[in-house]
């Protein structure tokens, strides 16, 4: 049936003609856009998920941003910390030129100081941005990273950068829970005397026919038969002579009857003592140093602080973070060398139970008191605690001098190694952060972007079919003109 009020033909080309046309715009849309998902309408899942990772990538260009604002700042404080290291080298070599006695101390202590000043110089200007890693405690956290959990949480991931303090301040002792019961000293006074052993030569009128060896410090007299004579007491006194004629340094040899008394203010070592066809009361002479010993189970905290006190005079020194019973025996040994007490010396041993022990010595003309004492909640001493104390315009303070700077070294040499570390671990992330940020750039293109070779072909199919399609509209509406004929 014909009608020219329903013409289905046209209706059904109208349609055909329509869909072409809104594949048509949307096809160049995204030859215009790039996208094929460009608004929510599009796809509102892919949407969705693109702009979230849209979201994560310009938080990844902060974070790119603050991995490079750190990675400077520690390199700063590396350089810093290597330059120091070099310079206390250079202060090593002027202390162990002072250890020479025909050499003019005073110029090389000029010299020390101006180094000193050097590296307290370079300590407060390395910093970048008014940060400076190389004063205080405190650890400075730099963004690394944004982790996004699978429920969507995100959470921020931090590179912690410890500060490693190269300041020469002294410290200040707590207050607070006292930590004395941590550190034992042997006696409360240091005496000048020297310690003594005996060695007791057996009863006999006749001593002739005897054989006795005696060693001493690695000394040894051997005495055969017929080297003696006269009774017990005659040998006594003649292997005392024996003995003081030897010159063993620190040792000298007295006797009373039969008993031969040795003593010896050696301060840092024991004098082995063996005998054979005699009695000898110990297997050493004890050294003359007192000790204080500190525990080696009790932990070590920042602010830990510790002291010694000789003669009334205070030495302290607080532990910073990290840091061990071995630092504070170095620290307090630092400080007493540095109070340049006359007759006072030091040592820092590691005794067999693994306790670290701070050996103090009295070489003067009467003996001086020790007391000690401990309390938390301090303010640190800096990591280069001694170095303004150096002075080697003696003999005790350029020998003291030599130990100490070991220790100040093997800090800043720490100190550089960790920021060499931490200033990698930066650079590495920073890579990575920058790899990531391409990929889901790149994962974000396959969700979104238009595939444009595509997006071509398919426009000009498109265009070819809405030219047929508007053929075919038109020849639609035209057959309605055919009725006409039937009313001629």
């Amino acid at each position: 049936m014909s009608s020219i009020l329903t013409n289905k033909s046209a209706m059904v080309a109208l349609q055909t003609l329509k869909t072409i046309n809104t594949s048509l715009a949307k096809t160049q849309s995204e030859i215009s856009t790039g996208m094929k998902v460009a608004t929510a309408k599009d796809n509102a899942s892919i949407w969705a998920i693109s702009k979230v990772m849209e979201a994560d990538v310009k938080g990844f260009k902060g974070i790119a941003e603050s991995l490079s604002l750190g990675e400077s700042t520690v390199a700063v404080a590396r350089q810093a910390a290597e330059t120091v290291t070099d310079l206390l080298t250079d202060i090593k070599s002027k202390i162990v030129a002072a250890q020479e006695q025909n050499v003019d101390r005073e110029k090389i202590q000029t010299d020390i100081t101006a180094l000193r000043d050097q590296i307290n110089s370079v300590v407060n200007a390395a910093q970048f941005n008014g940060l400076n890693l190389l004063k205080g405690t405190d650890d400075v956290n730099i963004l690394s990273s944004l982790d996004r959990a699978s429920d969507g949480s995100v959470s921020a991931n931090s590179i912690t950068v410890a500060r490693q303090d190269m300041t020469t301040t002294a410290g200040v002792l707590g207050t607070g829970t006292d930590l004395s019961p941590n550190a034992t000293l042997s006696d409360t006074s240091a005496s000048n005397v020297g310690n003594s052993e005996t060695i007791t030569i057996a009863t006999d009128a006749d001593m002739s026919d005897n054989t006795i060896s005696l060693t001493i410090g690695g000394a040894t007299l051997n005495y055969a038969a017929g080297d003696l004579s006269g009774d017990q007491d005659a040998a006594a006194a003649a292997i005392a002579g024996d003995i003081n004629a030897l010159g063993i340094v620190g040792v000298t040899a007295s006797v009373s009857t039969n008993v031969i008394t040795l003593t010896s203010t050696r301060a840092f070592e024991d004098v082995a003592l063996s005998a054979t066809g005699a009695t000898a009361s110990a297997a050493a002479i004890a050294e003359r140093a007192e000790t204080l010993t500190f525990s080696a189970v009790a932990a070590v905290a920042e602010g830990d602080g510790y002291q010694v006190s000789i003669d009334g005079k205070d030495f302290t020194y607080v532990a910073g973070k990290g840091e061990t019973f071995e630092d504070v025996a170095k620290g307090l040994k630092a400080a007493v060398d540095g109070g340049n007490l006359p007759d006072i010396t030091t040592q820092v041993v590691q005794n067999d139970n693994g306790e670290w022990v701070l050996k103090i010595d009295n070489n003067g003309a009467s003996a001086v008191t020790l007391a000690r004492a401990g309390a938390a909640g301090g303010q640190a001493s800096g990591g280069l605690f001694g170095l303004e104390a150096i002075d080697v315009r003696t003999d005790a303070g350029a020998q003291a001098a030599l130990s100490n700077i070991e220790t100040l070294i093997n800090n800043s040499i720490d100190g550089a190694a960790a920021f060499g570390s931490a200033q990698g671990r930066i650079e590495t992330q920073s890579n990575f952060i920058s790899k990531l940020t391409d990929s889901l750039k790149a994962g974000i293109g396959t969700l979104v972007d238009a595939n444009m070779e595509e997006a071509s072909a398919r426009l000009q199919a498109l265009q070819v079919q809405q030219q047929l399609g508007i053929q075919a509209l038109s020849i639609a509406n035209q057959s309605p003109q055919s009725i006409l004929s039937l009313f001629r």
